[in-house]
């Protein structure tokens, strides 16, 4: 069975535009990389583990603040390349990007070096456009972003 996860897409309007939270992987292997490499806030979950509380608190331990209260809608579930399945809702809100503190990983760095190193799992968040996040966002990630600009519109 493929690894499941479940995420929170934050947004807030811009005037008349949408303007959504992402999140840039922290790590060795995603510090070079831009486009394509955004995500939303997530994280795994366990069977029997209800997704949305998870989706929660993932956003809790990536940004360092809880998830805003309020409506929260559904965005369904999306396939990423890898195989991983992610369920995403949306909650209309803000939060500074720039004041954000990530949980963190370790990991041996360099490999096979023998020296184990800590790092951040979100290393930057950003507001983006709904063009710009098309950009940012791992191509699977980006019906949700489409879903979402959809149900704001109707």
């Amino acid at each position: 069975m493929p690894d499941r996860s479940a995420g929170i897409l934050l947004f807030r309007h811009a005037g008349d535009d949408l303007a959504v939270l992402l999140v840039h992987p922290g790590g060795p292997y995603f510090a070079r990389r831009d486009a394509g490499a955004w995500s939303i806030p997530k994280g795994l979950y366990e069977p029997g583990e209800e997704p949305l509380a998870c989706a929660r608190r993932e956003f809790a331990e990536e940004l360092g603040t809880p998830c805003p209260d309020g409506p929260v809608l559904e965005l369904g579930e999306i396939r990423q390349r890898n195989g991983k399945r992610v369920t995403a809702w949306a909650v209309e809100g803000d939060l500074d990007a720039s004041a954000i503190s990530s949980n963190t990983f370790t990991i041996q760095w360099p490999p096979r070096s023998g020296r184990i190193q800590e790092f951040p799992e979100v290393d930057r968040a950003g507001w983006f456009g709904v063009e710009a996040a098309r950009e940012k966002l791992i191509a699977a990630q980006v019906p949700l972003l489409e879903r979402l600009a959809e149900l704001v519109r109707e």
